[in-house]
Formats: structure tokens, sequence, C-alpha cells
């Protein structure tokens, strides 16, 4: 099948204030209490909550993510951190949602999402080029995509990350992303309230074409964070039940 061709829109830059509206109306619910996270392997999730459905990251099932069912889910809209095949596979989606992958500000069914720039890699964006970091607030919930982010981050965008209430960080390692030491500095720069760890190798992996490392290497380097594990895919977040001081996440993945 021919791959689809992504809609991208017009980037605005770091301090640019540029909004483009994506369309489909206002919702009067974007604001409203509660937020649904479904974990579909890697980096790729479903939020659902504030009258939208919004996918990230859906992947092609090669290599790291080789196990996992391919993430055809109905969406209103999709962000992707790169056109990568590990997050950006897009062609076999259904419907027709919005594709959203460039850094900049859009609007979307009332709700404000920032795309701001990240290396995807060590090497100043030179081998994976730029991954793009999404921020948006959904159900009420201040929510973090950090994607492939494999570059420290800067002063700047930690003035637009701020602090988020859930943070979505990879720890796997691999060329592409953070290790568990980065992400590490990562979580302390951005100190979120909760942190749901991507990005790292599980059963799913092609051992022979997976460069990643698994979970336990990040939770053996953050010994005094509580640490909470789900049998579940999902989880349901609202303002009341957010931990204040960092919480780990870890869901489940029904093989």
């Amino acid at each position: 099948m021919k791959r689809r061709q992504l809609m991208g829109y017009a980037g605005a830059g770091l301090a640019t204030a540029l909004v483009t509206n994506l369309g489909s109306g206002f919702s009067a619910d974007a604001q409203s209490s509660g937020l649904s996270v479904q974990w579909l392997g890697h980096t790729c999730f479903l939020f659902t909550g504030g009258g939208a459905k919004i996918l990230v990251n859906p992947f092609r099932a090669i290599g790291c993510t080789a196990g996992y069912r391919p993430p055809n889910i109905a969406a209103d809209l999709v962000l992707i951190s790169s056109q990568l095949l590990d997050e950006g596979a897009v062609e076999d989606l259904p419907g027709k949602p919005k594709l959203v992958y460039e850094p900049g500000v859009y609007e979307f069914k009332g709700i404000k999402f920032q795309g701001i720039a990240i290396d995807h890699d060590r090497k100043g964006g030179k081998q994976f080029g730029i991954n793009t970091a999404w921020k948006w607030t959904q159900g009420g919930i201040n929510v973090l995509h950090l994607g492939g982010a494999a570059a420290p981050i800067s002063i700047e965008q930690k003035i637009l990350l701020g602090r988020p209430d859930v943070a979505f960080i990879p720890v796997g390692g691999g060329a592409k992303a953070y290790n568990a030491q980065e992400a590490k500095q990562a979580i302390a720069v951005l100190n979120p309230k909760l942190v749901i760890p991507t990005h790292y190798r599980t059963q799913a992996a092609d051992a022979a074409a997976c460069d990643i490392s698994p979970l336990d290497d990040f939770l053996t380097l953050m010994p005094d964070v509580t640490v909470r594990r789900s049998n579940s895919d999902s989880i349901s977040i609202n303002s009341k039940n957010l931990p204040e001081n960092g919480v780990i996440q870890v869901l489940g993945y029904k093989f």
C-alpha cells in the first residue's frame, strides 16, 4: 500500500505565537475532568477525554516493535514525533484523522497543542533529524509526550515544556532516544507529577534487530521513586488522583 501522504502544517518556531487551526469546531468539554490513556506499545498511546481521541506515534510492527499489534486505531487527531517507522507509520490508520508532525502551535476541538523540536540523536540531529515533543491539556490534565527525544532539554525548551502533570519519557536508549541516565536527567529538569516510561525493550522485540534496553535498567536508577505497576494497558487520570511528587507508572501490554 502506498504510504499515506502526511498533512504537514506550517511549523512555528520555538518563540512564535502562530496557531494553526485544524478545524472540527470547539469542544466545550475539552477541559472537563479526566483523561483515559491506553498504551499500544513502544511510544504509541491513545488519549481519550475532553471530547477528543488523540493518537500519538503509531508504528510499524518491525524490529523493537515486531511483536506488538499494529496500532490501527480510529482517532480524531494523530500526532507523530518523526516520520521514522517506529513512531510515524500512518498508512493503515482507519478513517481520515488530522495528521500533524511539524513543530508549531495548533488548535483542534478547543485543545491547543504545541510541538517542540528536540534532536532525535546525540549528533545535533545529523543522524535521525528532529524529534517533535508534544504538549497539550486534555480533560484537565497537562500532558507531555517527549517522543524520541535524545538531546538534553535546553533552558528555552524547559520554559516551553513547563511542568507536566504526566510525562511520557523514553528510557531504553539506542541511537534515537534517551537511555536510562538521560531519562533520569530529563525527569529532574521537568519534575512531572507522573512519569510513564516509553521506548524500552519488551518481549515484542526482534532480538536480532533491536538495540534498546529493558525497563529495569531505568528503574534501577530510580530507587527512591515510587513505582506503580499495572497489569492493564490503560489508566484513568484526573486532577484528584495525581501524585504531587513524581511517581513512575508502568502500564502492561496484553500480548
